[in-house]
């Protein structure tokens, strides 16, 4: 257990909760894993982020494998990061939701001692921040690769950052994805994208994007019309970020299956 610490009044560790951490705590020692253990680790798959007239789309599918195994049917990868922001994660599961944890405990400890919060632009930079220090780890395999968007009051619009696991992060101006279906999905977004697309057209986008991902891609999943399992879905606009409820998620599920089939949705 770690003990509370003091500091001076010249030794004001700031608004930097993550630098705090690695300060009291230390660096976090990288595992060394071998073959057999990467295989076994969960990962999550793909993730994307649409931007729409009046915000943006981030959704993500609930499946997560462990080599060629479904680990998990129900896993979350869409998360708010604050108010006006949202996170999505894929690679290694683990490692991704404890560094989800760390980024909301971030921008909140920056508002309380601040008092105000962060710009988006500062809030994308940390994530960046994180996502570097994670370097050693992903090179064992522990690779966290996010999509960070939100709506920037600033600016009267949703943006969107993507990265890589070296923690470079790239602004995209309509939409990104993320994570082992991305080809398939950002396909599927790019022929459907258009400037001015209201939020329901966004929502059906980011959603057959995913259907179609899921179609080509094994460790993604697609809507479960049977378990009632479907994508996480959330806007984020200038009322804040909002979760979409599984019932309408359900009812959009049901008409892009009959779109598709051409009958009716078992």
């Amino acid at each position: 257990m770690v003990a509370m610490p003091f500091f001076a009044p010249g030794d004001d560790p700031g608004p930097d909760f993550a630098g705090l951490v690695r300060r009291v705590v230390g660096e976090p020692v990288t595992p060394q894993l071998s073959e057999d253990d990467r295989r076994r680790l969960v990962h999550g798959t793909t993730c994307l982020a649409v931007r729409y007239e009046h915000g943006v789309v981030m959704a993500g599918d609930r499946r997560a494998t462990s080599g060629n195994w479904i680990s998990h049917r129900t896993i979350e990868k869409v998360f708010p990061a604050d108010r006006h922001s949202g996170v999505a994660i894929a690679g290694a599961a683990g490692p991704a939701v404890e560094m989800v944890k760390l980024f909301q405990l971030q921008l909140e400890h920056y508002e309380k001692v601040e008092g105000s919060q962060l710009s988006l632009e500062g809030k994308a930079n940390q994530l960046s921040q994180m996502v570097r220090s994670n370097l050693p780890a992903a090179m064992q395999g522990l690779a966290v690769v996010p999509i960070f968007a939100g709506y920037d009051r600033h600016r009267d619009r949703g943006r969107i950052f993507q990265y890589d696991i070296t923690g470079g992060r790239y602004e995209e101006a309509d939409f990104a994805t993320t994570g082992s279906g991305s080809m398939h999905a950002s396909t599927v977004v790019k022929l459907g994208f258009a400037e001015g697309l209201g939020r329901d057209e966004a929502v059906d986008l980011a959603m057959r994007a995913l259907w179609e991902a899921a179609d080509e891609d094994s460790a993604t999943g697609g809507p479960d019309l049977i378990r009632r399992i479907f994508p996480v879905v959330a806007t984020i606009d200038t009322d804040g970020f909002e979760r979409l409820a599984d019932d309408e998620l359900e009812a959009r599920a049901r008409s892009l299956v009959e779109r598709l089939g051409g009958g009716e949705a078992p």
